[in-house]
């Protein structure tokens, strides 16, 4: 076990979390959480949050051994999958209804985490990966990635509530607004718009057209970041990111291995222009 307070050397290995982590023992949270209450020993010592393990040491998770072969490093791996309506963003359910990861390929010695999630009734584009810290940045608020939406709306859409939801309305847990409204077909009372937001916060773009009396009928995410959802990913299945796809992405997320490349513009792929005068002032 290598940590610079206890040999004062300069600290070796990866943290035990992130190996545990990765390896598919759970969130880092969790098993920060079992370290912090002692479950955890790293060559019989009762491990501590900071540690950090090398190959070689010997992992104990309670009374269970962790094998070598867990601990080896992988390639990760990151994936598009396209939600239908009614599957949850949820490991298990006590109710036994469906969830995304029972869609998903099976792993051994590592885990999927979702990036960010869809409510119930949300369709679309949700990415999964089984690097943490590419996780952990994509959905970290300072990031400022993307997501874009087609929304169908029902009610009277009004230019001046168009320009409301761009200019910034109060929820109850705080500031929030559209970057973007393109107005993409429809008619009467049921109109189809796409809208772009900066943040993941819970059923956010429902409660936006909820505060101008309008209602969501149907939503669907389809982008995030740079990743477009395409007619490639039928809804119910997944396929891996290209290697272009994922170069954008680690970049967006400020944890590209290699200087930036040419990355292209993060807006929709032939959709409608905005119509005036949906623009913040």
């Amino acid at each position: 076990m290598s940590d610079r307070s206890r040999t004062g050397n300069p600290p070796q290995g990866e943290r035990l979390q992130k190996v545990l982590a990765n390896a598919g023992f759970g969130s880092r949270r969790e098993i920060e959480r079992q370290i912090a209450a002692g479950e955890v020993t790293v060559n019989g010592q009762v491990a501590r949050l900071g540690d950090r393990v090398v190959p070689g040491d010997t992992i104990m998770l309670g009374r269970t051994r962790v094998g070598a072969w867990r601990l080896k490093e992988k390639p990760a791996r990151t994936i598009i999958y396209n939600k239908p309506e009614g599957e949850l963003v949820t490991r298990d359910d006590p109710g036994g209804r469906p969830t995304v990861f029972q869609r998903l390929p099976k792993l051994v010695g590592s885990r999927w985490i979702a990036v960010g999630r869809l409510d119930l009734n949300t369709s679309g584009l949700l990415l999964f990966t089984t690097d943490g810290e590419l996780a952990n940045r994509l959905m970290h608020p300072s990031q400022l990635i993307e997501r874009e939406y087609a929304v169908r709306v029902h009610g009277e859409v009004t230019e001046e509530k168009l320009q409301t939801l761009v200019n910034g309305v109060e929820l109850e847990d705080g500031p929030a607004r559209f970057e973007d409204i393109v107005e993409s077909g429809g008619e009467g009372s049921n109109r189809w718009f796409h809208v772009v937001i900066m943040e993941g916060r819970n059923r956010e773009v429902r409660r936006l057209w909820e505060s101008v009396d309008l209602k969501v009928n149907r939503l669907k995410r389809v982008r995030f970041g740079p990743v477009f959802l395409d007619s490639s990913v039928a809804a119910g299945r997944h396929r891996e990111l290209t290697s272009d796809e994922l170069d954008e992405l680690q970049q967006a997320a400020g944890v590209a291995k290699e200087p930036p490349r040419a990355v292209k513009k993060q807006r929709g792929r032939g959709r409608p222009r905005r119509k005036k005068p949906a623009q913040r002032r």
